[in-house]
């Protein structure tokens, strides 16, 4: 399963390891104010000599009726990919809404959303199934140097037990102004998982010199490389034009846009007694 999973990894992102899929296995944090979920459900399929060609994870919502489609790999084999999304809608049948690759940090399953260029079979099969797509975001990708240059230490740094990491934070009069959140995962793959200026105090070089001071700790941690998810469909335009040019003035590159799915069924009429 594993080797599926990894078939599909981007640059950055960690390989699969059994504690990761046990991790997967114990489910996600649900959103604030929903029910805990229930256990994930994982689903392999296999050919006629019992190799597995694909395998899918997707979870339901009791309280709010919606099921969510974690991730599916199958080698980019558009049956095989198919025939897991009809297998999974089939036992989400009761939830009218299925959401599918939804936002979330890179890590070993996935980039949070689906890379619509490198996946294209993914995507095509999603939309077969009757999903409708739009682009949320994009994945970049940094190759970090062996030895971090000297950088000017302008933020404070707490370690962060979820995600486990460090937040940094720059603050002024003793207020943050503005704030990051990074961490170093296995093979030495980095993520940062956000960084952030306050609207008052934007285009003053506080997101240059805060990501500077996080990637050189990256660095200083073993980091050989750090990806980021820009969730730049939702801002606007001025701010996700600066966050790039932030990012390429630090090396960051366009691997992928990423995708989020959502499947809605047909309300079915009520008849008249």
């Amino acid at each position: 399963m594993r080797e599926l999973i990894d078939a599909d990894r981007l640059p950055g992102q960690p390989h699969c390891t059994p504690e990761k899929l046990a991790a997967a296995r114990r489910g996600l944090v649900p959103p604030a104010g929903w029910a805990v979920p229930t256990w994930p459900r994982i689903s392999v399929l296999a050919d006629a000599e019992d190799n597995p060609r694909g395998i899918i994870g997707y979870l339901s919502w009791t309280d709010v009726h919606t099921g969510l489609i974690c991730w599916v790999h199958a080698r980019e084999e558009p049956p095989a990919l198919r025939a897991l999304l009809s297998h999974a809608l089939a036992d989400l049948a009761p939830c009218p809404q299925t959401d599918a690759f939804v936002g979330a940090p890179p890590g070993p399953l996935g980039p949070g959303g689906l890379p619509r260029t490198r996946r294209g079979a993914t995507h095509d099969a999603l939309l077969q199934s009757g999903f409708t797509g739009r682009r949320q975001g994009c994945y970049l990708h940094c190759a970090l140097p062996a030895e971090a240059p000297p950088t000017k230490l302008v933020a404070d740094v707490f370690p962060c037990d979820f995600p486990p990491g460090h937040r940094l934070i720059i603050r002024e009069a003793a207020e943050p102004v503005a704030e990051a959140l990074v961490s170093v995962g296995t093979d030495r793959t980095a993520t940062v998982y956000w960084i952030e200026t306050e609207h008052t105090r934007r285009h003053c070089g506080l997101g240059r010199k805060l990501l500077g001071q996080a990637l050189a700790l990256l660095a200083e941690q073993g980091a050989t490389e750090v990806a980021l998810v820009v969730d730049d469909a939702s801002q606007p335009c001025p701010d996700s034009q600066a966050a790039h040019r932030l990012f390429e003035a630090f090396g960051f590159t366009l691997v992928d846009q990423l995708w989020t799915y959502q499947h809605r069924r047909p309300r079915v009429p009520r008849t008249a007694a």
